[in-house]
Parts: structure tokens; C-alpha cells; sequence
């Protein structure tokens, strides 16, 4: 059987530390993921209560982080979804998509928090008003 099919103009070297990549060269990915997991994790973990950031906002604001401190970004929205995924004591339910969707699978369990903590929810309390509970670190 042949070879996975590789996109032209993109080799297939088994290098994951691309851009969008968790890893960085020379380091162990393993080892670059639990890095970031604890990043994304304290800064969750930060969030104050009735208040929400954004896949997308948290790996921002690390992209920065790192830039200010002359690293490379490491990851995106997906990758700070992944580091969510590894559980954790962190306030998970505020973290939310772009949309104001809370984690598909928990969906009422984040709700349930999110109510009890008073963020804005829409009329018809499935989302987050995102425009007016999102939270930015003061950096």
C-alpha cells in the first residue's frame, strides 16, 4: 500500500512544528504541548467569573506573550481547544467560540455556570453575548 498523499508543495517530514504547530524545532513536542497546556491553563484559570475569552482571543494573547518575550508563537484556536481537552481545575465553561457557543458536549453544564455566575447570556440563553462578556488580560 502506498504512502499518505501529501499536498504539492508541502513535504510530508514529519516536522510538526510548522506554523499553527504546538512544537518548536529542536524541542520535544510532547514536552512543547505540556508547555502550552499550563499557558493556556493559567490564563483560563484567570478569567474572572461571568466573564468569557475566546479560543481564538487565548491563543492570541499567548502569540503575544510569547513574541514579547522572543519566542515563536505555538498554536491556535484548535491547539487551545486540545489543551481544554486535557481537563484540568480550571473554569472551562468560560471559554467559549467566537460565536458564544459553549463546549458542545457540555453545553448545559457551561450554561448552568455561566448563568450562576451572571454572564450575558442571549434571549434565548444557549450563547454568551461574547461583545459584552469578553475579558482581555492586562498585560
Amino acid at each position: 500500500m502506498a504512502g499518505p498523499v501529501v499536498p504539492a508543495g508541502r513535504p510530508d517530514d514529519g516536522d510538526r512544528t510548522g506554523p499553527g504547530r504546538v512544537g518548536r524545532p529542536g524541542q520535544d513536542v510532547g514536552a512543547a504541548e505540556e508547555d502550552y497546556v499550563e499557558e493556556v491553563h493559567r490564563l483560563v484559570a484567570a478569567v474572572p467569573p461571568g466573564r468569557v475569552m475566546t479560543y481564538g482571543l487565548i491563543a492570541e494573547v499567548l502569540a503575544d506573550r510569547a513574541s514579547a518575550a522572543g519566542r515563536p508563537a505555538r498554536g491556535g484556536p484548535r491547539q487551545v481547544g486540545r489543551a481544554m481537552a486535557t481537563g484540568g481545575d480550571v473554569p472551562w465553561w468560560r471559554v467559549v467560540t467566537a460565536a458564544g457557543d459553549p463546549p458542545a458536549h457540555h453545553r448545559d453544564r457551561a450554561l448552568a455556570h455561566l448563568r450562576a455566575e451572571g454572564a450575558p447570556l442571549t434571549a434565548d440563553g444557549r450563547r454568551v453575548r461574547v461583545r459584552q462578556a469578553v475579558w482581555f488580560p492586562d498585560d
